[in-house]
C-alpha cells in the first residue's frame, strides 16, 4: 500500500505538513476551511443571482402581459 504525501506548495516550494510547526498546521486548516466556505458562498450566490434574474424576468412578462390586455381593452372601447 502506499503512503499519502500530505505536502502543501509555498512560493514554489514543496513543504512536508508534518514537518511544520502546530501554529502553520493549524493556519493551513483554517485556509482549507475558509476555502471551502468561500466556494459554499459563491455557490450560494450563483444560486440567488439566477432566482433573481428568474423573478425579474417573471415580473416584466407579467407587466407586459397586463398592458397588452390594457391596450386591447382600450382598443374594444374605441370601436
Amino acid at each position: 500500500m502506499t503512503e499519502e504525501k500530505n505536502t502543501i506548495t509555498i512560493n514554489g516550494i514543496e513543504h512536508n505538513v508534518a514537518d511544520l510547526k502546530q501554529e502553520e498546521q493549524y493556519m493551513i486548516a483554517q485556509i482549507k476551511d475558509l476555502e471551502g466556505k468561500a466556494n459554499n458562498i459563491k455557490f450560494q450566490l450563483d444560486q440567488a443571482l439566477v432566482a433573481k434574474e428568474a423573478f425579474t424576468n417573471s415580473l416584466i412578462k407579467s407587466i407586459e402581459e397586463k398592458k397588452e390586455v390594457d391596450n386591447e381593452t382600450e382598443d374594444g372601447n374605441n370601436t
